[in-house]
């Protein structure tokens, strides 16, 4: 088994930050491209869209979270 380092652990650490970072930046781009056209509707349409996209994502979020222990345990 490799020798488990500090830039091992921030390497695998890495591609989950940028994915948790990465839903609120979305609705905030979303939210800021539709707000050019000036309506109250498309924008408040993002804006629930972009709601409905978080809950599903952090509500599945569980299997990310359990999954990650079990995988650490099998591989060691």
């Amino acid at each position: 088994m490799a020798k488990l380092t500090h830039k091992r652990v921030i390497n695998i650490a890495i591609p989950i930050v940028l994915s948790n970072a990465t839903v609120p930046i979305l609705g905030a781009v979303d939210t800021g491209v539709v707000g050019q056209m000036g309506l109250a509707v498309p924008i408040g349409a993002v804006g629930i869209g972009a709601v409905i996209l978080s809950v599903f994502y952090w509500f599945f979020g569980f299997l990310r979270m359990g999954t990650t222990g079990l995988t650490s345990q099998a591989l060691g």
